[in-house]
């Protein structure tokens, strides 16, 4: 019985070949023996090419940067076994002279593993089709996290001029979907790099920015990893904060009009007071006199702001 290796849907719809190659399917005899022919001078040919590891460049435009080295390791050995199960994907530059469109850490095994010669699919593209191989290419990895995702997802939009539906047709995603990979992006950078080291997960990182201001979501960010709260709590705590109840600088459940912007002095204080409860502390005052609010999730929480006032 025969394997097949497929790119999937988005990155085939770039490489305009014939419809067999748009698929990038290759049969593997149960020998792993590929069929190859003799890359040529004049332009692009059919099927897969056997081509001198030495004559392909790197992708200038591939967006991971970072390779695990163990694992490149380990795929060279296997290579030394079994060959190139999955052609790479090149771009004829000149005569002897090819670019990697993709399949980097193939390209990068081969190399440790001594490989001479590689079996590679040769196709036309230019500069931005480069990028738009490289970054949906890199989008239709397994092991890529949520943060890595949305940033091709904004090169896609900004260096490829593609709209949030042209994008959501390319990788095979909704809309929706799209957006809320890209909203990400929004969140502070301690936030962003926790979920891009899994510390995080997205469902967490998704219920974060729902609340408005970078100082919210951070202290919900720092309670979550503090207690390993689930996304369900979470979502709780988004919501006793974000304002769709008596929040601070919010309209309360009755409709009431938002209070009257608080000084400097005053938010540098609810921060402080924030940081040392580990809780989000309201401070209301008209400048002579006001209140402290210290809310409470559960009873267990209560207990722990007693705890830390000595009550």
């Amino acid at each position: 019985m025969s394997k097949k290796k497929a790119l999937g849907r988005g990155l085939s719809a770039l490489l305009k070949d014939n419809e067999t190659e748009d698929k990038l399917e290759v049969d593997i005899p149960e020998n792993n023996t590929i069929p190859v022919a003799a890359a040529t001078p004049a332009g692009p040919t059919s099927g897969i090419n056997e081509i001198p590891v030495d004559q392909i460049e790197v992708n200038p435009f591939q967006p991971r940067s970072h390779f695990d080295q163990d694992a490149l390791l380990e795929l060279a050995e296997s290579i030394k076994v079994h060959g190139i199960i999955q052609p790479i994907t090149v771009r004829r530059l000149s005569e002897n002279q090819y670019q990697l469109i993709s399949g980097e850490r193939r390209f990068q095994a081969s190399k440790l593993a001594d490989l001479k010669m590689i079996p590679a699919y040769v196709r036309s593209a230019d500069d931005q089709q480069m990028l738009e191989m490289a970054l949906i290419e890199n989008i239709q990895r397994e092991n890529l996290n949520a943060i890595e995702i949305a940033l091709s997802y904004q090169r896609l939009i900004s260096e490829c001029n593609l709209k949030q539906e042209e994008l959501g047709e390319r990788v095979g995603k909704n809309r929706a979907t799209v957006t809320n990979y890209l909203r990400l992006l929004k969140l502070p950078p301690d936030i962003q790099i926790s979920v891009r080291d899994n510390q995080l997960s997205m469902g967490h990182a998704r219920a974060i920015i729902n609340v408005d201001t970078p100082e919210q979501q951070l202290y919900i960010f720092k309670r979550t990893l503090a207690e390993d709260l689930s996304v369900r709590k979470v979502e709780e705590l988004v919501r006793e904060l974000s304002g769709k109840k008596n929040g601070p600088g919010g309209e309360s459940e009755n409709g009431s009009s938002s209070p009257a912007p608080v000084s400097k002095e005053i938010v540098q204080l609810q921060s402080n007071l924030s940081s040392h409860f580990g809780t989000k502390v309201v401070i209301k005052s008209d400048g002579k006199k006001g209140e402290i609010k210290i809310p409470f999730l559960s009873v267990e929480d209560l207990n722990r702001i007693l705890d830390i006032l000595k009550i």
